[in-house]
């Protein structure tokens, strides 16, 4: 991965202070200019429940961060019928201020309005079990971010454990991918890119091929030529939340700022703040992504039976 310097010496203070376990909260860079991190050296918080329950370094739930999820009221009381439980669940682990557009994203392929989670995106349609974690500082909520394959809170966990498959959707910037010189499309031009990764393998080759197909540049993380590059940003973890599933295996996407910015409106604050996201998300390219990725999810889940 690649750093900047002033985020490598901040990284280094927090881990030496986490290390020593003495002083306070380091005030580090604003939301806007902070980037995410697939790897778990730079976490301040070693799980979710570390973050919920810490007194060295506490923070509010409502004020610091907040927790959303939907679980969709399911059952069979017939004998003589069958109706087969949600398949996929949808989730942003570090969204709001922390991975920004993420919870936007989560919502909308969940099939929800991001901006009224009340209401739903079409009268029609699959609606999908969802969980997110979101940043709410105006600054700063880099410090919240828990790797993936330390996410412990009981409802992710649960809900994951539940479902056949989970789509985790995160953010990355373009230069800590380093992708191979030889690349020309996409390029650090044009630094608009989705990485496709997690354990199953159907999901992944569902998801690059409708991403590309709607005109969003995707690479599979596991492809012989990025693998060795996009190792730390392929979700192969089998603790990563997204393949602590019913299978086994899961999906995940890391889509560059560069992307989650297009999706959005033109002005930087309709990207930097929630205010601005919520207020520009419904727009062509936006629902283009989210319809790509819910296709995707059809195309797998009509290959899943349930016994």
């Amino acid at each position: 991965m690649t750093f900047s310097d002033r985020t490598a010496s901040r990284r280094t203070i927090l881990t030496a202070l986490a290390a020593a376990t003495v002083g306070t909260p380091l005030v580090g860079q604003l939301a806007v200019s902070t980037p995410a991190y697939a790897g778990t050296a730079d976490d301040l918080y070693k799980s979710n429940t570390i973050l919920y329950t810490s007194t060295e370094y506490p923070v509010t739930e409502g004020t610091d961060y907040g927790r959303r999820y939907k679980r969709h009221e399911q059952f069979d009381e017939f004998l003589t019928k069958r109706s087969a439980p949600p398949k996929t669940a949808i989730m942003a682990i570090h969204g709001g201020q922390i991975e920004r557009g993420t919870s936007e994203l989560c919502l909308a392929i969940a099939g929800y309005k991001p901006s009224d989670v009340k209401l739903t995106l079409a009268t029609e349609g699959v609606l999908h079990d969802y969980w997110m974690f979101e940043g709410m500082r105006s600054e700063n909520n880099r410090d919240l971010h828990v790797s993936s394959v330390n996410c412990d809170d009981h409802v992710a966990v649960g809900m994951a454990a539940s479902h056949l498959n989970v789509l985790s959707l995160h953010g990355c910037q373009y230069s800590q991918l380093a992708m191979p010189e030889k690349m020309v499309w996409p390029s650090v031009s044009d630094p608009k890119l989705v990485v496709v990764g997690g354990l199953n393998t159907v999901f992944r080759a569902a998801l690059v091929t409708e991403l590309n197909q709607a005109g969003f540049p995707a690479v599979d993380a596991f492809s012989p030529e990025y693998a060795e590059n996009l190792r730390n940003y392929a979700g192969g973890i089998t603790t990563n939340i997204c393949n602590r599933t019913a299978t086994g295996t899961g999906a995940q996407l890391e889509i560059t700022e560069d992307m989650r910015r297009s999706l959005f409106g033109p002005q930087v604050t309709d990207f930097d703040w929630k205010s601005g996201r919520l207020a520009t998300w419904d727009n062509a390219r936006f629902r283009g992504f989210t319809d790509a990725c819910r296709r995707a999810i059809a195309t797998v889940e009509a290959g899943q039976v349930i016994l």
